[in-house]
C-alpha cells in the first residue's frame, strides 16, 4: 500500500509565494519520477514540473523561473516552491510518484491540495 499525502496549499494574493510538500510512504523500494501536476475547474490535468531522483527537473513553460521543484529521496519527499502566483496558477495541485514496489512498478496520485491565487 502506497499513500502520497500532500500540504501547503491556500489561498495568496498574485505575486505571492506558496510551498507544496508531499510524501510517498508505504511498501516502497524505491522512487524514480516525483512531481506535480495540476488541474483548473474544466480543464485537463497538466504537468506542473516533475524531477527524476538525480535531481533533474522538467517544468512547464508558464512556470519556469516562477516555480522551484525540489527532492529529498531519503524520505521520499518532493517541494514546489510557487514564486511570483498568478491568478492563472490556480488549481488543484496533484502530487505524483512512479515507483517500484513489491507488485512492482507503478503510477500513484495524491489526493490534491487546492492553490486559490485572489486578490
Amino acid at each position: 500500500q502506497v499513500q502520497l499525502v500532500e500540504s501547503g496549499g491556500g489561498l495568496v494574493q498574485p505575486g505571492g509565494s506558496l510551498r507544496l510538500s508531499c510524501v510517498a510512504s508505504g511498501s516502497i523500494f524505491r522512487v524514480n519520477r516525483m512531481g506535480w501536476y495540476r488541474q483548473a475547474p474544466g480543464q485537463e490535468r497538466e504537468l506542473v514540473a516533475d524531477s527524476n531522483s538525480g535531481g533533474s527537473a522538467n517544468y512547464r513553460e508558464s512556470v519556469k523561473d516562477r516555480f522551484i521543484i525540489s527532492r529529498d529521496n531519503a524520505k521520499n519527499l518532493v517541494n514546489l516552491q510557487m514564486n511570483s502566483l498568478k491568478p492563472e496558477d490556480t488549481a488543484v495541485y496533484y502530487c505524483k510518484a512512479s515507483l517500484w514496489t513489491i507488485g512492482g512498478y507503478g503510477d500513484y496520485w495524491g489526493k490534491g491540495t487546492l492553490v486559490t491565487v485572489s486578490s
